[in-house]
């Protein structure tokens, strides 16, 4: 156990020197989608991005997009990056896309001040919520989860409620961090709809829930989630006959549903 954790801990450190190197970066730029890149990245412009995001939607998958990069030291580079994220939001609102959108913080400067990457964001966040759309700010280094929740709190403060953030699961510190966050976060079932759901007493586990919390400058709310599920049961209650042994993944959108059983 104790030798594969350093080489886990040996390869991560590699990666992660590796990611920060200018000359690997350069390499992945020029060569990355032919070498598979091209399974997670939409495409290298926002035409390719926007024909990827409309399968995606025409799938009945809500989609997130983002622009690559990090690292900003420039301060009208990361200027620049948050007049795109503001051309990027227009684009899929004018296209009428199912899709929000992620930046990384050292990507709006970041790394050179901090109040400078809370300006380029708010304009982000502020043109989102107008467009009723959604900003992720992505979880980068550890040495960056206090400033990136700063930011975020910021935010939230401010009255942005279309705003939210990543915590790392292998952090000790995470729980922590969510139990403080929860406060800025106002989700909560009706009365009646938590007494229904009682009323059944689910049983089985759920594992590898992921779920995406959305609310535009309105009251229009957008929450999709993904699980599997194992050994799913519950009651019967009224005319609904109950359930035992279910197995298999869960996918939830505002406007569909779907079950693959095992």
């Amino acid at each position: 156990m104790a030798v594969g954790q350093a080489v886990n801990g040996a390869l991560r450190k590699t990666i992660l020197a590796s990611s920060s190197n200018l000359r690997v970066r350069h390499f992945a730029d020029k060569h990355g989608l032919r070498l598979g890149a091209s399974r997670f990245v939409a495409g290298q412009d926002l035409d390719a991005c926007v024909a990827v995001l409309r399968r995606l939607n025409e799938q009945g998958l809500h989609a997130n997009t983002t622009l690559l990069g990090e690292d900003v030291l420039d301060e009208a580079e990361a200027r620049a990056v948050a007049d795109e994220y503001l051309v990027i939001l227009a684009r899929l609102h004018e296209e009428e896309l199912r899709a929000n959108v992620a930046l990384k913080l050292t990507h709006l400067g970041l790394d050179l001040d901090e109040e400078l990457a809370y300006e380029n964001l708010e304009r982000v966040v502020a043109r989102a919520g107008e467009l009723a759309n959604f900003i992720r700010i992505d979880m980068e280094y550890s040495a960056l989860v206090d400033p990136t929740l700063r930011l975020y709190r910021r935010l939230r403060e401010a009255g942005h409620a279309n705003v939210g953030t990543v915590l790392q699961s292998y952090l000790y510190r995470t729980l922590d961090d969510l139990e403080s966050l929860l406060p800025l976060v106002t989700i909560a079932p009706k009365a009646a709809w938590r007494e229904r759901a009682l009323a059944f007493a689910p049983q089985g586990e759920v594992r590898d829930l992921r779920v995406t919390y959305a609310r535009g400058a309105g009251e229009e709310r957008a929450v999709t989630a993904a699980a599997r599920l194992r050994d799913i049961g519950f009651e019967p209650v009224d005319k609904m006959p109950g359930l035992r042994g279910l197995n298999g993944e869960m996918t939830l959108t505002p406007d569909s549903g779907r079950l693959n059983i095992d």
